[in-house]
């Protein structure tokens, strides 16, 4: 569970946000950063991924991660996000239905698939758990 509260401008921009940069820690010690969807609910970040993607790997040997999104290009309106991942084999059927209100356009007109076939291809799901937010 999230130990940090966040303030509503966080919340609001991740539950509208399109994308979001997620770093993870490679085996030998490289952040590796990545672009993904995720959705907010109930207090923590969900995303989505494929299973073989190096992220997830990386996840499952260091499950410290830290969470940006864009800022307005001029060097505001910042939300970055530290926590602890975790790969979970059953994604709650409210954080999928979130999920793919969020994306379903993308899903169909960028991915072109179903967002059936989008969750069965992005399979792997991962929890962020914020431990620390610094928002600006």
């Amino acid at each position: 569970m999230t130990d940090v509260a966040l303030p509503g401008k966080a919340i609001r921009r991740l539950r509208t946000e399109r994308d979001a940069w997620l770093t993870t820690v490679r085996p030998d010690g490289q952040p590796q950063t990545s672009v993904v969807w995720c959705c907010w609910h109930d207090s923590a970040l969900w995303i989505r991924s494929r299973p073989g993607a190096r992220k997830v790997a990386n996840i499952g040997a260091q499950p410290r991660v830290a969470v940006n999104l864009n800022s307005n290009g001029r060097g505001g309106d910042v939300v970055t996000l530290e926590g602890t991942a975790e790969l979970v084999v059953d994604l709650p059927p409210q954080v999928r239905d979130a999920y793919i209100a969020k994306y379903a356009r993308a899903i169909t007109t960028g991915l072109r698939m179903t967002p059936d076939e989008m969750l069965a291809d992005y399979s792997a799901s991962i929890r962020v758990d914020v431990r620390r937010a610094r928002v600006w």
